[in-house]
């Protein structure tokens, strides 16, 4: 048996959790298998982008000429910039969580 100890205040949620108890409650079946489903939907997602993300590296360190003027070679770099900290917070909140399920 395993146990979900993810604490709102931890992940800055806690104002949307107010009221609604803290009785542990054994999770349905149904509802196990929604957020199973949402988990292979966010897999999918990082799948696309890994395919995504190989084919732009792939372009970039290709011999093939590729001129940018200066903003839209900015624009690129801050997207970059966006996408990686986007990765990196997400990763780090999937450890968090995976380590608030633990076995009982």
């Amino acid at each position: 048996m395993y146990e979900i100890i993810a604490n709102p205040e931890e992940y800055q949620i806690d104002h949307l959790i107010n009221g609604t108890g803290n009785a542990n409650i054994e999770i349905s079946k149904e509802e196990r298998n929604k957020w199973a489903g949402e988990i292979v939907n966010f897999s999918e997602k990082l799948t696309e982008f890994a395919k995504k993300a190989k084919a732009l590296a792939t372009l970039l360190s290709s011999t093939e000429k590729i001129s940018a003027t200066p903003a839209s070679l900015k624009t690129l770099k801050i997207q970059l910039f966006m996408i990686n900290d986007s990765l990196s917070s997400a990763l780090e909140i999937a450890d968090k969580l995976e380590s608030d399920i633990v076995e009982k």
